[in-house]
């Protein structure tokens, strides 16, 4: 596992015919059509590698199940493990369309609508399959040669790939999806060019095909050459290749929300003066900026350095980041008050600030010196998807919908412990009168975010109540309390 505790996300994605249409598995009789005109939760495949043989891959359903071809061609999703049926491999065309090869019959998978088969001799159009990435489209990217990260680097107005671990908002890349074509978006809002260049339009230049290699990823320019980091900074641009080999492959990995944490004395928590925490500096930079990793099981965090150490528990109720591995010492538990944030350590006590803006884990109840303001520093774009889809913009209203195949991007604006919204015509969400969740205010409205999950987050409004997404999809600020149609990626 890399250094900074990412892993890489594992490969789901749509399979688009040609047609236009997406492979769908149907919970009735496991049967699998291509149907549906957008990427919904029943159009997601997971790609899984065979532990034996790498050529050979399975796809995953969303029930769990596995797509399986018999001798006779028939195409059904419903196996529950992974048996001679289910092996496929992937004949990847020159366009970046996926030829799909039962492994134990020879034979290409196609067709259409309801009438799907694997039992082609031949690859025809239709048997060739465009691919959706279905990943969130925010992450970190590494390269698999250099095992550096990409960052943008706006003073040379170039994307470099030369980080250990991925700190700070420049590390955060954007894959903006057209056509079945990708662009790489940095965080100021422009596009990786082939050449080099970051451009403010994206067009030919700044589009790329996704091609797969033994689980990794490579994006060819429409020249049919392959990204790849260049000299010693790893400038990222198009090479000479025409084949992609170990330079021209990379990893996409989740990017952990990276905070900074001001105490009630007005000052920033850094690690500037050693090995001790305290809330001594005015300035935002790599010391005073954290990495949070929240663990599935005890929805407790772990708070990372730039240097890769953990905050830790020590005697006395002290907070030093001298640990090095995770464990019980540095894992704390995050209490969500409105616009501030408690943290309780392993001993039971909340964090406090002392006068001389030392951090201690010694108050057993949240007064004013136990608040800490948390600011999200690494999401200047948002971008969210919920359990039916991603939030956009209603087509006809001014209202949000939170089931969309495709997504909007929002600006999140920081506003002492809240976020501000805002679209790309420049107005700021609000909640209306009977509790919709509107995207034309002409004035800012105070949301507070809370970090619930590896990769999650909910989002409350003015009043408190968390906003969700109905089953018609609409975007509304009423929720009581908190369910999974108000957690959202980010």
């Amino acid at each position: 596992m890399p250094a900074n505790g990412n892993r890489p996300l594992k490969l789901q994605f749509g399979l688009i015919n040609h047609e236009g249409r997406y492979l769908t598995a149907e919970a009735f009789g496991f049967k699998v059509n291509a149907s549906a005109p957008s990427l919904k939760k029943k159009q997601i495949w997971t790609l899984e590698q065979d532990s034996q043989d790498t050529q050979v891959v399975y796809f995953r359903s969303h029930l769990g199940r596995y797509l399986a071809s018999d001798k006779d061609g028939k195409v059904i999703g419903e196996a529950d493990g992974q048996n001679s049926d289910c092996r496929f491999l992937i004949v990847a065309q020159s366009d970046g369309r996926w030829a799909l090869q039962s492994e134990q019959h020879l034979r290409f998978f196609g067709g259409s609508r309801d009438y799907l088969s694997c039992f082609a001799q031949v690859i025809t159009d239709a048997e060739l399959w465009a691919v959706h990435l279905a990943l969130h489209p925010q992450a970190n990217l590494l390269s698999v040669a250099r095992k550096r990260y990409a960052r943008l680097s706006a003073e040379d107005g170039e994307i470099a790939v030369d980080m250990n671990i991925p700190w700070g908002v420049a590390a955060l890349l954007t894959l903006v999806y057209l056509d079945g074509k990708y662009c790489l978006k940095t965080c100021d809002s422009r596009f990786l060019s082939n050449d080099g260049k970051l451009l403010m339009q994206r067009g030919r230049a700044t589009a790329y095909t996704l091609e797969l290699k033994c689980g990794k990823l490579a994006f060819k320019d429409s020249e049919g050459k392959y990204l790849s980091p260049m000299g010693p900074t790893g400038t990222l641009r198009s090479g000479r290749c025409s084949k992609p080999g170990k330079d021209e492959l990379f990893d996409l990995q989740e990017s952990h929300p990276q905070v900074v944490l001001m105490a009630a004395n007005g000052r920033y928590v850094s690690i500037r003066q050693g090995v001790s925490l305290a809330a001594n500096q005015e300035d935002e930079t790599d010391m005073e900026t954290f990495q949070m990793e929240i663990d599935k099981e005890t929805r407790k965090c772990t708070l990372r350095t730039s240097q890769g150490n953990y905050w830790d528990l020590v005697a006395h109720g002290g907070i030093q980041i001298t640990a090095t591995e995770v464990s019980a010492n540095t894992m704390f538990s995050v209490e969500w008050l409105g616009h501030r944030v408690a943290l309780k350590a392993n001993n039971g006590k909340y964090i406090c600030t002392k006068k001389n803006g030392q951090l201690l884990a010694v108050s057993d109840s949240i007064g004013e010196d136990e608040q800490l303001t948390l600011k999200l520093i690494n999401r200047p774009i948002l971008i969210l998807r919920g359990e039916n889809g991603f939030i956009c913009h209603h087509k006809n209203s001014n209202l949000l919908d939170g089931s969309r195949s495709v997504y909007d991007i929002f600006t999140l604006q920081f506003s002492n412990g809240a976020y501000h919204i805002k679209g790309v015509d420049g107005r700021f969400w609000y909640v209306n009168s009977a509790g919709l969740v509107c995207s034309d205010g002409e004035a800012p409205e105070d949301f507070t975010l809370e970090l619930l999950e590896q990769g999650r987050l909910a989002i409350r409004d003015k009043n408190g109540r968390y906003l969700r997404g109905d089953q018609g999809g609409t975007l509304k600020g009423d929720g009581l309390s908190l369910s999974r149609s108000a957690l959202w990626e980010y």
